[in-house]
């Protein structure tokens, strides 16, 4: 008797709030998914951090309970965090997060140092307090007892493949947020290493996505190069080519589009980053918006779920009577950089409601959201539609709200776990089930519903948002609210 065989491709996501592992087979379909929770320390204003081991006992945990047979792991997770090892491969201290504040003393000096021009030309963006680089020259001058230990420097993802595999590697597009990668040529600048007087042996080497590493599992499962969360979000979403423009409604808010080559974007708040199919991408990120949500919830309406959160909001009156919400909780990337401006609410009067807040924390991470959108210029411009994916998505609202102000269809697919369906995807371009990353997406990537744009205007609240901002962010760099 015939036995079809079926593949069993595992994508683990390990994100800033947990981690997922998923299994598909071939034709796309979920067989399984895992994940297990957990939270970020801030043992100071503005800083981020967890414990890698943290990661790894979840990973280990979704796993095991995916069971086998399988075919091949895909990697991805939260970027730009620094997993300090020493010489024998043990963890230094926790590691520092992407959303991560304390470092605006060393982006500037790399700045200074190197110059924005020369970084541009590699790099092709300016460091960020997000970015690994930045994390490295903080760690030599505030603990050096660690800075002198340090042998290995590595991204989220790639600790877990370390844990997994013994293997030293990483990718394109996640190495591209570290702050010391050629962008333009896909490796690591030893002139820009070289300058920072940082080693170069402490990054592992990095490939493309769908690369299988030169070690594999205790169960001999070959684990690929996968991607950063972003990139490997936009496989799962398609978005593997020009015209489509993933959205990522997550904790942070990512507007990512595929560019024809590796042009400079005007707003240098955009990232020009390699992306996971082989070429290159440009992404916005606001860093809170899920984030903001969540706020919203648990301090102004705790215990409501956030379909209830999401119906509130709904029914408010839009524009929440003159109320504008900021949503820099943790400070903004883009469309402009501070690592200094904090949220709040504009125009609040005694007559506004908790349904009014509620509204206006909607309206302000999708404000965001959409300067994110604006600021990718001609890749956003020219596409044909928007695709959504993480919490987020699953909201009426916020879809209707870029819907409105894009002027485009908001498209939710079939499959929306995002980084983890990409990376199981990777996975199965590494073993040879598709021939590369478009084929994967052109098999297994489906729409299921569209949210089209409505007649109502939200330009007025939109200018609103704008000039508060302003306002904002002058005041904010004035009192410097990080101490």
């Amino acid at each position: 008797m015939y036995t079809r065989f079926v593949a069993r491709l595992i994508g683990l996501d390990i994100g800033t709030s947990g981690t997922k592992a998923m299994a598909i087979d071939e034709q796309g379909k979920v067989l399984q998914s895992s994940s297990r929770r957990y939270e970020v320390d801030s043992p100071q204003p503005g800083w981020a951090e967890q414990d890698p081991e943290m990661w790894w006992m979840a990973a280990e945990s979704c796993l095991h309970e995916l069971g086998g047979p399988v075919d091949a792991i895909g990697l991805t997770g939260q970027m730009h965090g620094s997993v300090f090892l020493d010489q024998a491969g043990q963890v230094l201290r926790p590691a520092i997060l992407w959303c991560d504040q304390r470092t605006q003393v060393q982006c500037d000096e790399i700045v200074e140092k190197i110059g924005e021009k020369a970084l541009l030309s590699v790099a092709a963006n300016l460091p960020l307090t997000g970015f690994q680089a930045p994390k490295v020259l903080w760690l030599r001058e505030h603990e050096p007892q660690n800075y002198r230990q340090v042998s290995h420097v590595l991204l989220p993802k790639d600790y877990v493949r370390y844990r997994l595999t013994g293997d030293f590697l990483t990718d394109h597009s996640d190495a591209s947020g570290t702050g010391v990668f050629n962008v333009f040529g896909r490796r690591h600048s030893p002139k820009v290493l070289s300058q920072l007087d940082i080693d170069p042996n402490w990054f592992p080497r990095s490939a493309e996505s769908w690369v299988k590493g030169d070690m594999s599992t205790a169960q001999g499962v070959p684990v690929v190069a996968g991607a950063g969360d972003q990139a490997a979000g936009a496989v799962g979403q398609g978005s593997v080519s020009e015209g489509i423009v993933s959205l990522s409604l997550g904790t942070s808010g990512v507007a990512f589009s595929t560019v024809d080559g590796h042009t400079l974007p005007e707003n240098q708040n955009v990232h020009l980053f390699c992306h996971a199919q082989g070429g290159w991408h440009v992404m916005g990120v606001m860093l809170a918006y899920g984030a903001a949500l969540t706020w919203a919830r648990d301090t102004l309406c705790p215990g409501l779920s956030f379909e209830q959160l999401s119906d509130m909001a709904f029914n408010a009156e839009p524009g929440a009577r003159g109320l504008t919400f900021l949503p820099y909780l943790s400070g903004e990337r883009c469309p402009f950089a501070s690592s200094t401006i904090r949220g709040g609410f504009f125009g609040l009067a005694s007559t506004h409601q908790t349904t009014d807040l509620i509204r206006a924390v909607f309206e302000g991470v999708s404000f965001g959201l959409y300067e994110c959108l604006v600021a990718l210029g001609h890749a956003a411009e020219t596409s044909r539609e928007l695709r959504v994916t993480g919490g987020g998505a699953a909201s009426l609202l916020l879809r209707q709200l870029i819907a409105d102000l894009s002027g485009k269809p908001c498209v939710q697919l079939d499959v929306d776990e995002g980084p983890a369906f990409g990376a199981a995807m990777l996975a199965g371009v590494g073993v040879g089930i598709w021939p590369d990353v478009r084929a994967a997406a052109r098999e297994v990537v489906r729409e299921k519903a569209m949210t089209d744009p409505s007649s109502c205007d939200h330009s007025h609240a939109f200018e609103r948002y704008k000039s508060a901002s302003t306002v904002l962010k002058d005041l904010c760099a004035q009192t410097n609210t990080i101490k």
